[in-house]
């Protein structure tokens, strides 16, 4: 597929179809994350690949909705396979501390934002277009902060690794409504891009 195509087509799907994925689809996505760019080559991420109802559902298990029978979108829960996103601090303030960059006192305010959460997010979009190249559709969403103990405790996460959030892939179901989100549409590129100065 041509990459403005991937872009274009790109969206949040909540409604999937329970057919497993193809191993080689699931290791493309999961491959292609890798390739994300990370300050100072330091890849501070992982990935919890959870592949099959029996792994997805223990995801749900663990920090799906309270009340799973009034969950707007029920068929997310068919989605054959669910990637939870996590990020790695420590390794970016250990990376930082070697010889080639020098902060050797590993402190965080060098750092005018968390990379370690920007890059697993970069890390999260080229799975959500590598699923949309796949012909597959994907969603990233969040995990509650008050059920990533229970998501550890399930996973055996250790506690040095942070979710970010969780990319669901599947094939989608024909009648997947878009997100009623869309009809702010989008912000008119006048109010975004600034070329020059402000």
């Amino acid at each position: 597929m041509d990459f403005q195509d991937v872009v274009r087509k790109r969206r949040m799907v909540r409604s999937f179809e329970s057919q497993p994925l193809p191993d080689d689809v699931v290791e493309r996505i999961v491959r292609n994350a890798q390739r994300a760019p990370s300050a100072g080559f330091s890849q501070g991420w992982a990935f919890l690949v959870l592949d099959g109802p029996e792994q997805t559902r223990a995801y749900w298990d663990a920090v799906g909705p309270t009340d799973a029978d009034a969950f707007r979108w029920q068929d997310l829960f068919k989605a054959p396979l669910l990637i939870v996103c996590l990020s790695h601090k420590h390794a970016y303030l250990e990376r930082y501390a070697e010889a080639d960059k020098g902060w050797t006192d590993r402190s965080e305010s060098h750092w005018p934002a968390p990379y370690w959460d920007i890059d697993t997010g970069m890390a999260a979009l080229l799975m959500l277009l590598t699923a949309v190249d796949a012909g597959l559709g994907a969603l990233f969403f969040g995990v509650p902060p008050d059920k990533i103990p229970m998501l550890r405790e399930a996973f055996g996460i250790p506690a040095e690794l942070s979710p970010i959030g969780t990319v669901a892939v599947g094939y989608p179901k024909a009648d997947d409504p878009p997100s009623p989100s869309l009809q702010r549409g989008h912000r008119p590129a006048a109010e975004v891009i600034h070329r020059g100065r402000w």
